[in-house]
């Protein structure tokens, strides 16, 4: 099983970036999206004067597939602070993703001011780690393989065949393997599983549409916290905003997206 590293790396031929695109990295047969915007900005990392990502927004326009894929990077502006850049992930000729990238510099340290909280979240042990492959979910998550995702009990209601309808989840993330986080993995933690839908009690397929993430600082080593929340779901699309906390209780990554939903027809 490759690292994080391995499965986002990108190399040079023939004057384009390749990267192989890793079957494991997806829910059910779709390629995460933090996954292939980790890929994006890996490409952007080779040619950035800049070492770290700093915010993304990523537009998804086709579902690429596991294996070769290309990726051109394009730079808009370099500046002594800030480096901005445009990405394309290709593959067979078709655009899949395009993303517009700042790289800057990252630390460690606190904020200078700051209102947002960390999350009360029971330890780590006590809540659910989500198998990759659930009773009675319509496909199976091969992330989870790779990326333990530990719920909340508190939010669990769905599993039970309860949805609830505070549009909310929270959790713990870490890797398998126990690699630290980074500037670029953080991408993953913010874009956790399930989707809001699914707490809601709609089990169809949520692929994202759009997504913008900011890394805020280089994250502490261990496992991170996220809390992610709905506004609404309206005219077939909902939001989810995401909050990453590391294990020093420091605020490290901030991220929202779009993502289609399918609701049931009120007149059926």
């Amino acid at each position: 099983m490759k690292t994080f590293k391995e499965a986002t790396a990108v190399v040079a031929k023939d004057g384009a970036l390749e990267a192989e695109l890793d079957a494991v990295w997806a829910v059910g047969d779709k390629l995460h999206g933090g996954y292939l915007m980790a890929v994006l900005g890996r490409a952007v990392e080779t040619r950035a004067e800049h070492p770290h990502l700093v915010a993304m927004t990523t537009t998804f326009l086709r579902p690429p597939a596991a294996g070769r894929a290309t990726v051109t990077v394009e730079l808009l502006r370099a500046g002594r602070t800030a480096g901005q850049y445009r990405a394309r992930l290709e593959q067979d000729g078709q655009p899949c993703a395009e993303a517009l990238v700042t790289q800057g510099v990252l630390d460690a340290s606190a904020p200078w001011w700051g209102r947002a909280e960390p999350p009360a979240l029971p330890p780590e042990d006590e809540c659910m780690l989500l198998p990759s492959q659930a009773a009675g979910t319509p496909f199976p998550v091969p992330l989870l393989d790779i990326v333990e995702h530990r719920l909340d009990p508190a939010v669990l209601g769905f599993a039970a065949g309860r949805p609830s309808q505070q549009g909310r989840t929270a959790g713990w993330v870490r890797f398998a393997s126990n690699e630290d986080w980074d500037p670029l993995s953080l991408l993953i933690a913010a874009d956790p599983a399930p989707p809001i839908s699914l707490t809601l009690g709609l089990t169809s397929w949520a692929p994202t549409l759009s997504l913008t993430a900011y890394v805020r600082r280089l994250p502490a080593p261990g496992p991170v916290r996220f809390t992610m929340r709905s506004s609404e779901i309206t005219s077939g699309r909902m939001d989810e905003i995401v909050e990453v906390w590391d294990s020093a209780d420091t605020l490290v990554a901030q991220a929202t997206q779009l993502a289609a939903v399918r609701v049931p027809d009120p007149a059926a």
